[in-house]
């Protein structure tokens, strides 16, 4: 379970201007992520794995069936 005052205090870290408003709603959707989304482990996408060779960290989510 994600700790909602950690993800707050991570993203007003993160982003010192962002009003409290702005923080809050970051974290409703964050907090929802679990909910609606899934990690799917894909290897397959040549342009994906181009992208992860010029060192970003990726994830791909697919919207869970509810």
């Amino acid at each position: 379970m994600v700790d909602r005052q950690k993800i707050e205090t991570i993203l007003m870290r993160r982003f010192p201007g962002a009003t409290r408003e702005q923080i809050a709603v970051s974290a409703n959707a964050i907090m929802g992520l679990d909910e609606e989304w899934e990690e799917i482990h894909c290897h397959e996408f040549a342009a994906l794995a181009a992208q992860m060779e010029n060192g970003g960290e990726w994830r791909v989510l697919r919207r869970r069936a509810l």
